[in-house]
C-alpha cells in the first residue's frame, strides 16, 4: 500500500524517524528537478537541496496539512525559494530596467505562457529544460516563477526584491529569447 501525504505526516508527528527518511526519498528526484530549472549546476543545487530539506525536516511540524499534495506543495515552495536566496546572494541576476517597447513577434503561438502543461511543440522536454538553463539566471528564475509556479508579477517581485515592472520585463525578455532557441533548435531538425 501507497503510503499518503497524510499518513507520512502523522508518523513523523508520532516521532517515527524513518518517516522523515521516507520524506526525504520520496521528494528528493522532485526537488533536484526544481532546483535544476533555477540552477543548472547539479552541485550547486545540492547545496540548495541540503539547505531546502534542513528547512523542511526543522519546520515539518509548522506545516499546516490541507489535503493531498499540500505537502508537495509546500516542499516545492520551499525548494524554489532557496533557489532564489541562492541566486540572489551568489549575484547571479542582471539587471535591468523597464519594459521593452518592442513587441514580442518572435515567441512561436504555443510557446508556454502561465502554464506548465503548454510545451512547444516539437521541442523534446529535456531540450526545452536545457534551453531553460541556458538562460541567464534572473530571465530563469522569473520564467519559473511564473510559468511553472504560477507566480504573479507582483509575488515574483517581493520575492526577488525587484519592482513589478522589472518581473514583467524578464519575463518578456526570458520569452523572447527562449523562442528563438526553440526556433534555431527546430530549423536544425528539419
Amino acid at each position: 500500500m501507497v503510503e499518503t501525504e497524510g499518513q507520512l505526516l502523522e508518523a513523523i508527528r508520532n516521532g517515527e524517524r524513518a518517516a522523515l527518511r521516507r520524506l526525504y526519498e520520496r521528494y528528493a528526484d522532485y526537488a533536484m528537478a526544481i532546483g535544476l530549472r533555477y540552477i543548472p549546476e547539479r552541485d550547486e543545487v545540492r547545496d540548495v537541496l541540503q539547505d531546502s530539506f534542513v528547512k523542511i525536516l526543522t519546520s515539518i511540524h509548522q506545516f499546516r496539512y490541507h489535503g493531498e499534495g499540500s505537502l508537495k506543495a509546500w516542499v516545492s515552495r520551499i525548494v524554489s525559494h532557496r533557489a532564489v536566496d541562492y541566486l540572489r546572494e551568489h549575484q547571479r541576476f542582471v539587471l535591468v530596467s523597464g519594459i521593452p517597447d518592442e513587441a514580442d513577434d518572435t515567441a512561436p503561438d504555443d510557446f508556454p505562457v502561465g502554464t506548465s502543461e503548454a510545451m512547444p511543440e516539437g521541442v523534446p522536454p529535456d531540450v526545452l529544460i536545457e534551453m531553460i538553463g541556458r538562460l541567464p539566471a534572473n530571465y530563469r528564475t522569473v520564467l519559473n516563477l511564473f510559468v511553472f509556479e504560477g507566480r504573479s508579477h507582483r509575488e515574483i517581485a517581493q520575492l526577488m526584491d525587484i519592482k513589478e515592472s522589472t518581473s514583467a520585463s524578464l519575463f518578456f525578455r526570458a520569452k523572447r529569447m527562449l523562442a528563438r532557441m526553440i526556433k534555431e533548435y527546430l530549423n536544425e531538425q528539419e
